[in-house]
């Protein structure tokens, strides 16, 4: 049995109870942690978890995740270091947010504390997420795997290392929206080509999906995939032919690029705050 306390009722806190409690965890072993009471109260009744203040909340839990926006971490973490100092309990203290790294995390909390770093994205709502972890200094195997158990609950997990954390943030942290931009951008061509907007629409998120499922059965890599779908001087070959000499490969890279240099600035805004703290 694992207590988890979750600090934060957004989308991702709400994603992470939701995926808990259709795992089989017990309402009785979570509680949430939310400044809106409303949304506390919507959360408990939605999911039959308990709704508590910090203090409460993270006394005798044996996983406290913050799942609040990256700006808000520090401060949260510092209210989680002084609610756990003097407990003989030890709790694993987890990080859902971009840019936020375990080192910034640790100097919050008391010496030792057990540190986990996730970086989730958004498809951990519908329970398809996919986690990268990572563990602090403090933190040993058994901590790793503890969380790791967690985040199944939505979805795959991988473990990396903290210095890969910026790359997972920009690859898959932020993937999503890619996905996303490029949905759109097919069904206005689909709209400009005759389409009605609702029938582009059909044809292009069920693409999506089916695709996606392609590429998850793990038979085949995407570059196969795509030469499957190509048939010689047809017009799906066409149409690749138009995408990669519109440089879409470089785009792709420099947007990748660019989301993984902007989480380093993140975490150097953290460590800068630190300095001016200390």
């Amino acid at each position: 049995m694992t207590r988890i306390a979750v600090v934060g009722g957004g989308r991702i806190g709400e994603a992470l109870i939701a995926g808990l409690r259709e795992a089989g965890t017990p309402g009785s072993d979570i509680v949430v942690i939310e400044a809106v009471q409303a949304r506390a109260d919507e959360l408990a009744k939605k999911y039959s978890i308990l709704p508590t203040t910090l203090d409460i909340g993270c006394e005798g839990a044996d996983v406290i995740a913050i799942a609040v926006k990256p700006q808000d971490v520090p401060a949260v973490t510092e209210r989680v270091g002084d609610a756990i100092s003097d407990s003989v309990h030890e709790s694993i203290v987890v990080s859902l947010a971009a840019g936020v790294s375990t080192e910034s995390l640790e100097t919050r909390l008391s010496a030792g504390s057990p540190v986990v770093r996730v970086m989730p994205n958004t498809a951990m709502l519908v329970g398809q997420g996919v986690s990268a972890i990572c563990k602090g200094r403090f933190a040993r195997d058994e901590h790793l795997e503890q969380v790791r158990s967690i985040m199944e609950s939505v979805g795959a997990v991988v473990v990396v290392t903290e210095a890969q954390m910026d790359a997972v943030t920009a690859v898959s942290g932020s993937g999503p929206a890619y996905f996303f931009l490029l949905a759109e951008a097919l069904i206005d061509a689909g709209v400009e080509q005759g389409l009605p907007r609702d029938v582009a629409t059909t044809l292009a998120t069920g693409t999506a999906l089916g695709a996606g499922a392609m590429l998850a059965g793990g038979g085949e890599g995407p570059g196969q995939l795509r030469y499957n779908v190509s048939s010689p001087g047809g017009t799906t070959a066409a149409a690749i032919r138009r995408l990669e000499s519109g440089g879409l490969r470089a785009a792709v890279a420099d947007a990748v690029e660019a989301a993984a240099s902007r989480s380093r600035e993140m975490a150097r805004a953290v460590i800068e705050d630190d300095d001016e703290i200390d």
